[in-house]
């Protein structure tokens, strides 16, 4: 059964966990971008869908002696014993893409061979302001439709490994309008750290008032247009996209509540410490004190 679309690339990727929603996903660019693609997945259900696809399932030893890359699509709490599992099996030379920081992070990856290197990728997902055209493209939260930035790092491994690394994340997330260089740690530091531990829980807090609002009496719909419109309009102000003019009653209001709602060190929760644990609860590593 035929794996790629042109074979534009005489590279082959081998992709563990090529059956799941971000698997399918990635699989299906690179299958269609030309490269050789290896899908190997072990549950019967995701082996189905990557049927689906038109495509052949591998066996995870002839797909591992096979690659120049492997990605890793599967969760982050099983990304380290999946990585020690398949260390021995890798070809010299190869490059194991994470799509996630926390893993690598946490310090969960393999380090005994020399001969391989790591490379770690994730999606920026379309952004907030832009002047996309196409209904499709508008409506694309989380990227494949919409172009989107990606960041890459290179953990461990030659430069010529990162050109690699940058290609398929490209392809992976195409259509993609950037890439940007960046450590693992400083990843880390935007995912979980910016977009998870504080924005996240930021707007779950704003959706958390939405409802507040709504049981007090305030009607759904008006409620929702309300938030959405000054959402926009401030973080259009806040991030320059365009001209920074709150009311001065509007920024008294902000110190005022900022001491109601914040406590006055909670940038700590992007210490370097606070990343390593919420990184080490992503990625399912041994916390100080738990039991073997």
């Amino acid at each position: 059964m035929e794996n790629t679309i042109g074979r534009q690339s005489t590279t082959t990727v081998a992709i563990l966990g090529a059956g799941g929603k971000i698997g399918t996903r990635i699989t299906t660019k690179l299958s269609r971008a030309g490269y050789r693609t290896l899908p190997v997945e072990i549950s019967g259900a995701g082996a189905d869908r990557v049927r689906a696809l038109g495509m052949e399932v591998f066996a995870e030893s002839e797909a591992l002696a096979a690659a120049d890359a492997v990605v890793l699509a599967i969760p982050d709490s099983a990304i380290g014993r999946a990585a020690r599992e398949i260390e021995g099996r890798l070809r010299a030379g190869s490059v194991v893409i994470v799509l996630d920081a926390a893993a690598p992070h946490a310090d969960v990856l393999p380090r005994s061979r020399q001969d391989i290197s790591y490379f770690v990728c994730h999606p920026c997902h379309p952004p907030l302001f832009s002047d996309l055209e196409r209904s499709e493209e508008r409506r694309d939260y989380f990227g494949g439709v919409a172009p989107q930035g990606v960041l890459c790092a290179l953990m461990s491994g030659p430069e010529e490994h990162y050109r690699l690394g940058e290609e398929l994340a490209s392809t992976m997330f195409a259509p993609v309008f950037r890439t940007h260089r960046v450590t693992v740690d400083q990843l880390a530091l935007l995912e979980p750290g910016l977009t998870e531990i504080v924005t996240l829980t930021l707007v779950d807090a704003i959706c958390r008032a939405l409802e507040e609002c709504v049981r007090r009496g305030v009607p759904r719909e008006a409620a929702t247009d309300f938030l959405l419109g000054h959402l926009n309009v401030e973080f259009a102000m806040w991030l320059g996209k365009a001209p920074k003019v709150p009311s001065d009653a509007a920024l008294q209001l902000i110190e005022w509540a900022r001491g109601r709602i914040f406590r006055d060190d909670w940038l700590r929760v992007l210490d370097d410490g606070e990343i390593r644990r919420a990184v080490e609860l992503i990625a399912g590593a041994p916390q100080p004190g738990a039991a073997d």
